[in-house]
């Protein structure tokens, strides 16, 4: 069934689970913690310090590859997708942008106060107990690289309101604006080394509105020459402005900060996607599939904020073990990354268990009233600063407690989400008596919210 491109405002959307979603997005998380898994490897030097060696980065054969697997701008795609779908339902009943982000805010801030108030504890433990100070900056750092997604993406969802209604009024000159501005930006970043960094919003919001147009089915209406052209020519213009070196050719390079070759990637990405639907399709139906994914993809925000942590964790204890440990690059270490992933996996089971439930929606009862604009504001704010502080200036001790409790301070001001009042279901003969309200659902109705 088409789709129209700008479904009226306010109009209800009782949109289904695309199970092709779910399974890309678990591939696509997948794939994180699998790269992560090539690219750490922890050396313990003479004088009791560890340094690090990010291997995949040193192949020469690493930059096609990651040309082809860096897949963080179909995470962003994805959220489009689900964000405005999402949103669109929320408007149906009634909700606000302030609702909308209150409850994003929640859905991504209340596993990240756990992890970051766990590393912080167990890090100072570690040093208490005589660990050199070295390795407790760089085992810091690890938790560095999931907090910049967690900014880019949290901002980008932030927005879906916003975007959304630019969406429905001029979808084709709300994206060739935010075009511009990312090559405004990339022009000037010579000149002025921080302005690079705008385009943490601009690109993923020009991302995330290729999501836009596939939900409204933009993409399902092309025919498949139109869409392998646009995955054809958005890649020979990606090897056109690398290749005369415009950009650097490492993909790994140009994503923090991000810049116009990732929207190149996003376009070729999302076309892609459309093409293989069908294919996919029939894996993502298959019952064992969408009972993996119902399992897993409930628990991803967990898994992606905690895997690269554990991994540098059990990197660094391994080193002080009589465990073999390959040179990095060889063979043998290479053959390592297996069980490596598979410990990692383990690791992340009990951790998902103790943690996941944290992606949940806080139950509320059906009178409860969400915070003021204010509290939301305020909420956004103090999340947002120790996680520009730590893409800045690089992620220390100190900040990692500092932003534990600003987060669990948000959490705090947003406060529970208001069971929304829904309209009583229509029964033929019956009228509502006069100054009868509505029903209200079950109060102890819970909804995981999609990512």
């Amino acid at each position: 069934m088409e789709m129209d491109a700008n479904p009226p405002a306010g109009r209800g959307m009782a949109v289904e689970r695309d199970p092709v979603i779910d399974l890309v997005r678990f591939t696509c998380l997948l794939l994180v913690v699998v790269a992560h898994c090539m690219m750490v490897s922890p050396v313990l030097l003479k004088d009791g310090t560890v340094s690090t060696q990010n291997v995949l980065m040193e192949q020469k054969w690493s930059t096609p590859v990651l040309w082809v697997l860096m897949i963080v701008p179909l995470f962003f795609v994805l959220g489009g997708v689900t964000g405005l779908q999402s949103w669109r339902r929320l408007r149906a009943q009634g909700g606000t942008g302030f609702g909308f982000a209150q409850v994003r805010l929640l859905r991504l801030v209340r596993p990240a106060m756990a992890l970051l108030a766990v590393m912080w504890g167990a890090l100072w433990v570690a040093l208490l107990l005589g660990v050199h100070p070295q390795v407790i900056a760089l085992m810091t750092s690890g938790a560095a690289m999931p907090l910049w997604f967690l900014a880019a993406y949290l901002t980008a969802q932030l927005s879906v309101p916003l975007m959304a209604r630019c969406h429905e009024r001029a979808p084709l000159l709300t994206f060739a604006g935010l075009v511009t501005l990312i090559i405004t930006v990339d022009s000037l970043r010579g000149t002025l080394p921080v302005l690079a960094f705008a385009n943490m919003i601009f690109v993923w919001c020009a991302v995330q509105q290729l999501g836009f147009f596939m939900a409204d089915g933009f993409f399902e209406r092309r025919s498949r020459t139109w869409l392998a052209g646009a995955v054809v020519s958005s890649n020979l213009l990606l090897g056109l402005v690398t290749g005369v070196a415009v950009y650097p050719g490492n993909m790994v390079v140009n994503l923090n900060p991000p810049n116009f070759c990732l929207l190149l990637l996003g376009i070729s990405q999302a076309a892609t996607l459309q093409i293989l639907r069908n294919s996919i399709r029939g894996i993502a139906e298959a019952r064992w599939v969408q009972t993996v994914i119902a399992v897993a993809g409930r628990r991803s925000m967990t898994v992606y904020l905690w895997h690269l942590p554990l991994l540098v964790g059990m990197s660094g204890l391994l080193l002080l073990t009589d465990v073999p440990k390959p040179l990095a690059g060889s063979v043998e270490w290479w053959w390592a990354r297996i069980p490596v992933f598979c410990a990692v996996v383990i690791l992340l089971i009990p951790v998902a268990w103790l943690f996941g439930r944290l992606e949940n929606r806080p139950t509320a009862a059906s009178h409860a009233r969400g915070p003021s604009r204010a509290a939301v504001v305020t909420a956004v704010v103090v999340v947002l600063v120790p996680v520009a502080d730590a893409a800045f200036n690089g992620l220390t001790l100190a900040l990692l407690g500092g932003g534990a409790a600003c987060f669990a301070l948000a959490v705090l001001l947003l406060g529970r989400v208001p069971t929304p009042v829904l309209p009583p279901p229509v029964v033929e003969g019956a009228e509502l008596r006069a100054g009868q309200r509505p029903t209200l659902p079950e109060p102890d109705l819970r909804a995981n919210l999609e990512t």
